[in-house]
């Protein structure tokens, strides 16, 4: 391939010792020389196709360090509720994309956020209004709580005296399900609605990486999420890509809980692969989100007699990571609520203990989130290896619903200068399809703690 020089514009490198540098000369995709343009001309020996940046910056690609990129591909083809604020427009958009689709098909959909409706949770009841003749199952913009009508109900079992699974729960009001399922019981009704093809999947993925690229990323790290077989179905989609020369993205994939055993017993290992498609570790889940009201919390929320949920026993954490640190993978742990934090940091602290002439993990153990810490919690990250994988446009959307049911715990929520200050590595992402893909207001939100329009005037808790 051709020798690509960039020249006449403010490069910077990331590299201490030479920042910002005047030139830069690309080949084979690689960077083979960096420097003045005549340091530059001179190790490429002058030939090569010259781009005039006329003062535009160049800047390193991104890396987004959590995304789930099957999910938010296909999420785009589904009925999208992000950001409407009004209860009855929210309904048409549900009514209008029912009528498009074939008969007896499952409307899916995701985005809704019942803060914004005044705080009511949505019913069975009102989607029934508009969709009563098909299933529907629409998420939570969190992914945590799902909102379904009485087919759906009615295709998965549910009535008034199904008894919630464990680690997740059947909303009630008086007695009688309202169609809110939270955690593992959304996968009660999950498990009916048929599984996107493999082509669909494929061509969502292509979406989602051109996506990508345009906002100037060439890396991503997957977590599976709380369905079944997701990270399985994500790893055969970027392989089959991989294999036809379409993954343009270098993808650290983290396989679910579900499949454990599985990869234990394959043999699988953290740093598996190449480098554009590789094993993470395995994704595991500690409690829910605080938009649900299902994070777990040392302290029942502001205003309620609750302290959220764990997905799982403590016991069962412990041993889940205690299993894949011993069998060389390693864990991402999602942990919003300053309990879960805690649990999960005790759960690597003694699978470390248990093996301590052990090397380091190639790929380090990770807590997907950290959005509310207990101060004493926060050194450990660094005591422990593990990385704080945060998402701060999270901080900037919700942080009104955090005053409302953290309170003061707020000081050390989203705390990532104090993790920092702490020694912790830090690893920023977008959680997309949760928020959107484009990183930039995240950068915005992790720089400034604003949203735009500098809201509010000093920043949410500056001194974070």
């Amino acid at each position: 391939m051709p020798t690509t020089i960039l020249f006449n514009g403010p490069i910077y490198t990331l590299d201490r010792s030479q920042p910002r540098v005047q030139a830069l000369a690309i080949r084979d995709g690689r960077i083979v020389a960096m420097g003045s343009e005549g340091k530059v001309y001179g190790a490429i020996g002058g030939r090569g196709e010259a781009i005039n940046l006329q003062g535009r910056a160049v800047i390193p690609a991104l890396t987004d360090a959590h995304v789930h990129l099957v999910w938010h591909g296909l999420a785009s083809r589904n009925v999208q509720l992000d950001g409407v604020e009004d209860f009855d427009e929210a309904l048409r958009r549900i009514e209008q994309a029912a009528r498009r689709l074939p008969e007896g098909t499952w409307l899916q959909g995701r985005g809704w956020d019942h803060t914004r409706w005044g705080g009511r949770w949505p019913t069975a009841q009102d989607l029934d209004r508009v969709v009563p003749d098909r299933p529907v199952l629409l998420s939570r913009k969190d992914g945590h709580s799902a909102w379904v009508n009485s087919r759906a109900l009615q295709i998965a079992g549910i009535d008034n005296d199904t008894p919630d699974p464990p680690g997740g729960a059947i909303k009630r009001e008086k007695g009688r399900a309202t169609g809110i399922l939270q955690e593992t019981a959304i996968d009660l009704v999950r498990r009916h609605i048929p599984e996107a093809t493999e082509e669909e999947q494929l061509a969502a993925v292509r979406d989602a990486i051109a996506e990508a690229h345009s906002y100037g990323m060439v890396g991503m790290h997957i977590p599976a999420t709380m369905t079944p077989g997701d990270g399985k179905i994500t790893l055969t989609t970027l392989q089959r890509l991989r294999d036809q020369g379409e993954l343009k993205l270098r993808c650290l994939v983290y396989l679910g809980l579900d499949t454990l055993d599985e990869a234990l017993a394959l043999g699988l290992r953290s740093g598996l692969g190449d480098r554009w498609l590789r094993i993470g570790g395995i994704k595991m889940f500690a409690d829910g989100t605080l938009g649900s009201e299902t994070a777990d919390m040392l302290a029942h929320y502001e205003g309620r007699r609750h302290f959220g949920m764990p997905v799982m026993p403590v016991e069962e954490l412990n041993e889940y990571v205690r299993r894949a640190i011993a069998g060389g993978l390693s864990v991402a742990v999602h942990a919003i609520g300053d309990a879960a934090n805690r649990k999960v940091l005790d759960a690597v602290e003694a699978a470390l203990g248990a093996q301590p002439a052990a090397p380091p993990p190639p790929i380090p153990n990770r807590i997907e989130h950290c959005q509310v810490l207990h101060p004493r919690d926060i050194p450990r990250f660094a005591q422990l290896g593990v990385v704080a994988s945060m998402q701060p446009i999270h901080c900037t959307s919700d942080m009104e619903t955090a005053e409302r049911l953290w309170g003061d715990r707020c000081a050390y929520a989203y705390a990532w200068r104090s993790l920092r200050d702490a020694g912790a590595t830090l690893a920023f992402g977008s959680d997309a399809p949760v928020e959107p893909l484009n990183p930039w207001p995240g950068v915005h939100a992790a720089v400034t703690r604003q949203r735009p329009g500098e809201v509010p005037p000093e920043g949410w808790y500056p001194e974070q």
